[in-house]
């Protein structure tokens, strides 16, 4: 089969080659973020550190703006800034995942670097099989494929996929996202002492288990991390019905803090705490770096109703991954904050101190922009809303009587404004990063972070705010 995959790859290339000028000059091309050379881009895949090089595979079909059979593009990066493109890690092209390799991992064992992926197959009566697969490299750039390392047990339905793999001791394990047969979602736990045979454990958590009712009907992208003492599992859920301001989006990222017992396998866990507030946040897995970071990166998309009608289509690609993010605990809640790499990009600092501010469109010396970081300290809200509108198209306001914060923006599809909203006693700071076509803003350090794609006109560079308040402003170009 290496000849089929030297053709899917040099056809894959050809497409990048054709719409290299379109795609490169759309004004919505992200600054900073990994985005596809051309195609569609989804879930973060096989994140890690390898011999001092962080890796980032991702989804990708570069054949339409469309989900089809994924590829397994990949960048590398020294400083997770700067970021070299790297020859594609996997392709569809063997029988196992002929429809394509989708979400999974990579572990270092031995200095060789291992890529965990789902073998998704599609039967022509249109039923699925699906094959937890590996390849093996030498160099982190070129992998030689293992095929199927794990088949589907019996009591799941072929919608079992994307492994998350980490060591423990002296064993390995691997937690895969699965459906039961009577079709809800739930976390699978697997180990193995070479990473070649596996032993299934059993389910760790999922619908009706650990005093939990109903919670989707299928349970993506889990990932099991250790912070400050705590298991805390990862996941993205499938069909959780709208519930005030909670799960607003077509599908959730979130988590359960808990403890995990490796012998028992009973995790005794806490409730589902969404990781983002925004529109644009899904399939989030992390790493640990060498220097004991747990960092996460998302899919800063969603597959729903609005994403054929991005801009960007006409411009052959679509969908981005999030900035980096430090994840840490503090008092039962997972905070998110943009690693310290990133103020590499920092440029043409202004400063900003507000002493009184009010009324409504007021706009500061300098500070405007397309790329953007913007660093505000709240001292005082005194009444009411404080508004930031950015470009035109967005806008973020803390409503200090109801304590919520929400994020407005303008559907695609029908052109009228969409909110997510959550509750939040006070905001003190305000730390915000736009690109062209995005805005990741992260509120009080982190403790809730709202992530968005929007697509103002392109020669809006307007911030504007409204209220009144006193804050200290600190703004920097990115490039």
């Amino acid at each position: 089969m290496r000849e089929k995959e030297g053709l899917l790859i040099q056809k894959a290339h050809n497409e990048v080659k054709k719409y290299q000028d379109k795609v490169l000059n759309d004004p919505y091309r992200l600054n900073y973020h990994i985005m596809p050379p051309v195609g569609l881009l989804n879930d973060p895949n096989g994140l890690i550190q390898y011999q001092g090089v962080y890796h980032v595979f991702y989804q990708w079909n570069p054949f339409e703006t469309a989900h089809g059979a994924k590829f397994w593009g990949h960048y590398s990066s020294k400083d997770m800034v700067h970021w070299q493109e790297e020859p594609i890690a996997l392709a569809p092209s063997e029988w196992y995942e002929k429809n394509g390799c989708y979400s999974g991992s990579a572990v270092e064992s031995d200095g060789k670097l291992y890529l965990f992926y789902t073998g998704n197959v599609k039967k022509e009566d249109g039923t699925r099989e699906t094959y937890q697969c590996l390849a093996v490299s030498s160099d982190g750039i070129h992998f030689e494929k293992h095929g199927p390392i794990l088949r589907l047990p019996e009591r799941y339905t072929a919608h079992f996929r994307d492994p998350k793999v980490w060591k423990k001791g002296d064993s390995w394990y691997m937690i895969v996202g699965a459906q039961t047969l009577d079709e809800k979602g739930t976390a699978v736990l697997f180990t193995s002492v070479d990473l070649y045979h596996w032993n299934e454990l059993g389910s760790i958590a999922g619908s009706g288990m650990n005093g939990m009712d109903d919670f989707g009907y299928m349970w993506e992208c889990p990932d099991l991390i250790h912070l400050d003492g705590k298991d805390i599992l990862l996941f993205s859920p499938q069909g959780l019905e709208p519930y005030g301001y909670l799960y607003n989006n077509l599908f959730q990222s979130g988590y359960f803090i808990g403890k995990l017992d490796y012998e028992t396998l009973n995790f005794q866990h806490g409730s589902f705490t969404e990781l983002d507030r925004g529109f644009d946040f899904y399939a989030p897995q992390t790493f640990t770096d060498e220097l004991g970071r747990t960092i996460l990166y998302g899919w800063m998309g969603m597959t729903d109703e609005k994403e054929s009608y991005q801009p960007t289509i006409s411009n052959n690609w679509v969908h981005a991954l999030t900035i980096p993010r430090e994840l840490e605990l503090r008092e039962g809640k997972i905070y998110q904050r943009p690693v310290e790499e990133l103020q590499k990009l920092r440029k043409d600092k202004v400063v900003a101190k507000v002493d009184k501010m009010e009324g409504n469109h007021v706009q500061f010396d300098g500070v405007n922009g397309l790329s953007s970081e913007l660093l505000l300290d709240l001292l005082k809200v005194k009444a009411g809303k404080f508004q930031i509108s950015f470009r035109g198209e967005a806008h973020l306001s803390f409503d200090l009587d109801k304590k919520e914060i929400s994020l407005q923006r303008r559907h695609l599809k029908t052109g009228a404004l969409e909110t997510r909203t959550c509750k939040i006693s006070s905001v003190s700071k305000l730390h915000i990063f736009m690109d062209h076509s995005s805005l990741e803003i992260f509120i009080n350090d982190g403790e809730e972070v709202f992530t968005a794609r929007y697509f103002p006109n392109p020669k809006d560079e307007t911030i504007i705010f409204h209220g009144e308040a006193e804050f200290r402003l600190t703004k920097w170009n990115l490039g």
